[in-house]
């Protein structure tokens, strides 16, 4: 038998009144389809703030924008009425769609990375939305709460302006592979065996980049630059295809190895590429996110 005493009753016909609110763009056409005036849903979502404890909007003009925790709220609010729409599809016998977790990444951001730390995500039994773009197109798009959360190597830099957070979720060394053949030639007497060899590396504007450069530059090395991709999995092809060393997070050495037949030459001693999640939460709530920032915690990046 279940002890009701412990369990905090929420009015889920006010919580639908915001649901709809927040999703019809305003108090009016969310009391059109209600069908209920619109003083009756102005009051209702007074009475869902006082039972929460927080204000679900700000006023911009005429216009009512959720704040920090009324988007906290939609976002519960859309599993929640998604779950009941899915529980009336299943008992239908009908096929059912898992409830979406919007993810932004950046193309220089390692695909081996971004899968390893979407695992916790998947094991929820969440459907991964993944969209690639340039890291600001990113930001804009996650203030807007187009997107939950972005994973990235940069974090956002302060006095950006964006309502973002960092969330930092570990470190990796970096290494340099190459196929077996190249990776034996490079081993004697690396790191300097890099000088005037063939090597692939992330473009100027990646921040894997812009560690590597003063590294090659400390240690007197001059390789010669017979690729440079944004992409991190065509800069791991043109390796395995042998035109080149690859620079890489040692993190993924194994998935190296497996998926593309690269090996270890060597660390690059004193460089360590950092990983972050990216949310509109200051702490983090929505359930995809943090299974994703504890699972990189506790399992990808632990010590």
């Amino acid at each position: 038998m279940v002890d009701t005493s412990r369990i905090e009753w929420l009015n889920y016909h006010h919580l639908l009144y915001f649901y709809l609110v927040v999703r019809e763009g305003g108090i009016v056409p969310a009391a059109k389809a209600l069908r209920l005036s619109h003083s009756t849903v102005s009051g209702q979502l007074r009475v869902l703030e006082d039972a929460l404890g927080v204000a679900l909007f700000d006023r911009s003009g005429r216009r009512l924008v959720p704040t920090e925790d009324g988007h906290v709220v939609y976002r519960y609010a859309t599993e929640i009425f998604g779950l009941g729409r899915e529980m009336v599809q299943v008992l239908r016998g009908h096929a059912i769609e898992r409830p979406a977790l919007r993810i932004g990444t950046s193309s220089a951001l390692p695909k081996l990375v971004c899968v390893e730390l979407l695992e916790p995500a998947l094991a929820l039994g969440l459907r991964l939305s993944v969209e690639e773009d340039r890291f600001d197109r990113l930001v804009a798009r996650l203030v807007t709460h187009e997107l939950d959360v972005i994973l990235t190597d940069a974090p956002l830099a302060a006095g950006s302006g964006a309502r973002a957070f960092n969330h930092p979720l570990g470190e990796s060394e970096v290494g340099v592979f190459a196929v077996p053949k190249l990776a034996r030639a490079l081993r004697r007497g690396f790191p300097g065996s890099l000088h005037r060899a063939p090597m692939v590396l992330p473009t100027t504007d990646a921040t894997l980049r812009r560690l590597v450069d003063p590294w090659l530059e400390r240690n007197a090395l001059e390789p010669v630059i017979v690729a440079e991709s944004s992409d991190s999995a065509l800069a791991k092809a043109f390796a395995a295809a042998g035109h080149g060393s690859l620079v890489a997070p040692l993190v993924i050495s194994e998935h190296l190895a497996a998926r593309y037949g690269l090996r270890l030459v060597g660390k690059a001693r004193g460089l360590r590429e950092r990983f972050y999640a990216v949310s509109a939460e200051r702490r983090v709530k929505a359930p995809g996110v943090a299974a994703i920032c504890a699972g990189a915690r506790t399992r990808l990046f632990a010590p």
